[in-house]
């Protein structure tokens, strides 16, 4: 057996050989001796050139084949145009109403140095933002119209005449996900049509002449019935056979992803008495999880999370499917009761998973080593208009003016910062009261409707604030309603009950009773 260091050194010499013999014969001309020389000193160049190559890739197999340079990581090497990034993009959301314009964030996008953005719809200005760029981009095909197209190829069609085609291919436009997390869904009707309208917009990209653009969907951690330990990763039984499968062959014979939305956050804050804070944001030195089933040892939450997926597909007879990483990332704030949501916690996640993420050579998983596992960091900026809890509108690399919440870059070339991080005072639950009252700028004309809703949900919620109450006066919209808020929220936190009411309300440690008006309170 030859190494293929000595392959190429022979493959060379012989061609600085052949070119020697044929300076040395004769008859030659003039032209034909410079012409020789030239070949002789080009070979020496190859030489010494593919000698420093070898020398500082540390390759070091052979080769039995007789072919030159046949190891994997030396094709990966010299065909590095051709190989997989591992970079990291990220998530451009726009449920904001003081975002920057298209074109703004694009150049912010750049700032980054995201190489790749994922939307969740098909912006037509953001795609046209987007045009002429090197960054890869995603689009999405929104939830509401999955079940329609199913019914119909000529919707189908037309959604990819309209949103697509008319900047493909000078936008990089290389995604198309279907819906965003149907599985997380209650609609048996839409979980139903998720892959029928994949399979239908693949064959409209096919139809149309679309050949570079991968279909796939996104799924929620929840499509999991089991994720610990990762070897007993499995799909939820209600989804596993009718539409995981179908979609992991669909996903397998197209030669396209599994998207996921991995969220280390989400499972720490659900349990942070057994999830160590440091092994969820990549910082632990001494904590590991052993697989009892695999003996395959975890250093971060991370890798954790994404192997169950790896087993789930294993057992449905997909062991080798690729995995993107549709969404992770840490909320930099929220409200009083969401533990760990500040600023240091989350640019300490985001730089350490870029860095795991953009390594070279990739670093993989437990179960995968070695894999490159492309992702999106979620997200480009804090939107003031999502839904839900704080910590849903504190996702942002950047405010919306368009300032870094922390100093963060997306190449994972970056190992040190210059800016000191604020030191974490909420990793810890919160040990007092706390209260939901009427946010500051809230729109006064629409607390009538919110005050009924709080007041009409049973548990006598409103009593105090009816006439003769112990919180009646001040007669006030305003005060009725934040006593209401409060009152609903600490009879219904447990079962579901949100202080957010459509962004009217907000969390408060400040006790706003005064009196013998006690207002309820909720205590972690």
């Amino acid at each position: 057996m030859w190494s293929t260091q000595t392959l190429a050194i022979k493959y060379l010499h012989s061609s600085l050989l052949r070119s020697y013999q044929k300076l040395i014969s004769s008859p030659q001309t003039k032209k034909e001796k410079n012409t020789a020389i030239s070949s002789t000193i080009m070979s020496v160049l190859h030489l010494l050139t593919l000698s420093l190559l070898i020398s500082i890739s540390g390759i070091t197999t052979t080769s039995t084949n007789g072919g030159l340079i046949s190891h994997p990581k030396c094709q990966s090497f010299f065909l590095t145009g051709a190989k997989f990034s591992g970079r990291p993009g990220v998530n451009y959301g726009q449920l904001g109403n003081n975002l920057p314009s298209p074109s703004d964030s694009v150049t912010l996008i750049k700032s980054l140095n995201a190489k790749s953005v994922k939307l969740y719809d098909a912006n037509p200005s953001i795609l046209a933002a987007l045009n002429a760029t090197d960054i890869v981009v995603s689009v999405m095909v929104p939830n509401e119209l999955i079940v329609n197209i199913t019914k119909s190829k000529t919707l189908s069609d037309d959604w990819i005449k309209s949103n697509v085609l008319p900047f493909y291919p000078s936008t990089k436009i290389r995604y198309l996900l279907v819906g965003n997390e149907i599985l997380s869904s209650q609609d048996s009707e839409l979980k139903s049509a998720l892959v029928p309208a994949m399979r239908k917009i693949q064959r409209s990209l096919k139809t149309l002449g679309v050949k570079k653009v991968k279909v796939g969907t996104t799924l929620a951690m929840d499509v999991l019935n089991s994720s610990y330990p990762p070897s007993s990763g499995e799909f939820r039984s209600d989804i596993s056979g009718s539409v995981m499968k179908p979609m992991l062959q669909f996903l397998n014979r197209t030669k396209s992803f599994l998207f996921v939305d991995v969220y280390p956050y989400f499972a720490w804050a659900q349990d942070p008495a057994h999830i160590n804070l440091d092994y969820a944001i990549f910082e632990s030195t001494n904590v590991t999880v052993v697989d009892p089933v695999t003996n395959l040892t975890y250093h971060n939450l991370f890798d954790q999370m994404i192997d169950a997926f790896v087993f789930a597909m294993k057992r449905l007879g997909y062991p080798d499917l690729r995995i993107w990483v549709a969404e992770t990332g840490w909320p930099n704030h929220g409200d009083y009761d969401q533990i760990g949501a500040n600023i240091y916690n989350a640019a300490t996640y985001n730089r350490n998973v870029v860095k795991k993420l953009a390594a070279e050579p990739p670093v993989g998983t437990p179960a995968r080593p070695g894999k490159v596992l492309p992702s999106f960091i979620f997200a480009l900026y804090n939107e003031n208009q999502k839904t839900g809890p704080g910590t849903e509108r504190h996702f942002g690399l950047l405010h919306p003016n368009g300032s870094q919440v922390y100093e963060i870059e997306l190449s994972g070339k970056t190992t040190e910062y210059k800016e000191a991080l604020p030191a974490p005072e909420n990793n810890e639950v919160y040990k007092g009261k706390i209260w939901c009252v009427v946010a500051k700028g809230a729109n006064w004309t629409q607390l009538g409707d919110a005050l009924s809703y709080a007041c009409s949900q049973g548990n006598n919620t409103c009593d105090s604030i009816k006439p003769g109450g112990s919180c009646h006066k001040p007669d006030l919209m305003v005060f009725h309603a934040s006593y209401a808020f409060s009152s609903y929220w600490a009879s219904f936190r447990k079962v579901g009950g949100t202080c957010y009411f459509n962004g009217l309300a907000t969390q408060t440690i400040k006790d706003p009773g005064y009196g013998r008006c006690e207002f309820p309170s909720v205590t972690l």
